[in-house]
């Protein structure tokens, strides 16, 4: 009996390892998901066909929950814009787990755009977005790694300093 006490503690450590609790790695990295913000207009943010979740275009906020604004490269610096897409990237995922319950059945990252509020003359909009890429590769390691698009836009919605839509693989 003790042998199986054994092995099954060895299968579990084993299993721990090949697939990482993303709670307890949010837990590790000091990261608590805000709560779920709802759509401005007529869309849901997240809708799921299949084993692929898209979700809407979600914008960066402050820990009280307001939203950060301003035009990267004018009234905000790259490490200020840095950090919004990194907000956003929160927020995507506090939607993601209001969708499909477990951020556990994440299998993939797969499409980032990433949208810039940004200044005329403005071209690191890549060094913005790596904000929110950074953050997600930190959270699910090679599956939070992405193709992405990263773009300037001359406006965005309550000028918002960053917008990023994600469509992600999730276990059936």
């Amino acid at each position: 009996m003790k042998n199986i006490a054994i092995f099954a503690l060895i299968l579990t450590s084993a299993c721990a390892a090949m697939g990482q609790d993303v709670e307890k790695k949010l837990t590790e990295l000091g990261i608590k998901l805000p709560p779920t913000q709802k759509p401005i207009a007529n869309y849901v943010k997240a809708v799921r066909t299949g084993n692929l979740v898209f979700l809407a275009g979600h914008g960066p906020s402050t820990p009280d929950g307001k939203d950060i604004t301003g035009k990267v490269g004018k009234d905000l610096t790259v490490q200020q814009g840095y950090d919004a897409a990194k907000s956003v990237g929160l927020n995507l995922l506090s939607s993601l787990k209001a969708e499909i319950g477990d951020l556990n059945k994440v299998k993939r990252i797969v499409k980032v755009l990433g949208m810039v509020n940004c200044a005329e003359n403005f071209t690191e909009q890549p060094k913005v977005i790596n904000g929110f890429s950074d953050l997600m590769v930190s959270i699910f390691g090679e599956k939070g790694k992405h193709a992405r698009s990263a773009v300037g836009m001359y406006a965005l919605p309550n000028n918002i300093a960053v917008e990023i839509e994600m469509i992600v693989e999730v276990e059936n």
